[in-house]
């Protein structure tokens, strides 16, 4: 699951109540749109009487502490997947409840995004305690594959940021909408094939096929979860610049890591493709 619940659109929305005041006049007015209204640049006199305005070392600092969380929900996960010969996996039921968990808490981070301070932590504990359980369940068969698949995932993290921030990679209004819509298409394929595994034994084939096309498919979803992460570097980007709420700095830091979640697990899942070929 990637962050187009966290959007330009939302952040335009947001903006109207979370955008800091970029003159005297507008501490007690709405700033109108996305970006900030022209005006005399804020001062500190104003950011102190106020909750602060959102900042990239903030966004890292919210980042840090999810990942944090999750990697150690991510080692529970895993220690309590191991089977009584501590060789064994075993599923723990509670993983299936994290995932569920996890997912609403990031739909109510969409619609409450003030909140985000508390859901990011819950969606951290709980969707890291159902990764560490499937990373556990990948490396029983294939032995080595989860340290692949994160030192994968953090070089695809740092190759995107240098990316954007050379210029390479631009986030244009089509770009975005091109990557939003392709992203829900995924999300829908991805709750159809749930919804068919209740009822069948086995839902769309080709998503863990190690057919070619279902190798093929993994490869354009790795992309596609790749192209997110530049949407998350522009909407951090666009909310320092437009000076949203200091508490925004959580929404910005759950979408990134929703979006490094999903690429690790589909890194993992294409991975495990090409071993079994």
């Amino acid at each position: 699951m990637s962050n187009p619940f966290f959007n330009e659109k939302k952040m335009r929305e947001d903006a109207d109540g979370w955008a800091s005041p970029t003159s005297a006049a507008a501490v007690s007015t709405k700033p109108q749109g996305f970006p900030a209204p022209d005006g005399p640049p804020i001062t500190d006199g104003q950011i102190s009487s106020w909750k602060g305005a959102m900042t990239v070392n903030g966004v890292i600092t919210a980042s840090a502490v999810l990942f944090v969380l999750l990697l150690s929900a991510a080692t529970f996960g895993w220690m309590s997947s191991t089977g009584p010969d501590g060789v064994s996996f075993e599923f723990p039921p509670f993983a299936t409840i994290g995932i569920v968990v996890g997912f609403i808490a990031v739909l109510v981070a969409y619609r409450k995004p003030q909140w985000a301070k508390v859901l990011g932590p819950v969606y951290a504990i709980c969707y890291g305690y159902s990764v560490g359980a499937i990373s556990r369940a990948y490396e029983t068969y294939q032995d080595g594959i989860v340290l692949q698949a994160a030192g994968a995932t953090v070089a695809v993290f740092f190759a995107m940021l240098v990316m954007y921030r050379t210029g390479i990679i631009k986030v244009t209004p089509g770009f975005r909408k091109i990557i939003v819509g392709a992203t829900m298409g995924i999300m829908l394929l991805y709750v159809v094939s749930f919804v068919m595994n209740l009822f069948t034994d086995g839902g769309i084939a080709f998503i863990n096929s190690p057919s070619l096309l279902g190798i093929g498919f993994s490869i354009f979803v790795c992309g596609l979860a790749a192209m997110n992460l530049a949407l998350d570097f522009d909407l951090i980007e666009r909310g320092v610049a437009t000076k949203m709420s200091k508490d925004y700095e959580w929404v910005a830091a759950l979408g990134l890591v929703v979006t490094i979640v999903w690429l690790y697990l589909e890194i993992l899942r294409l991975l495990s493709k090409l071993n079994r070929r």
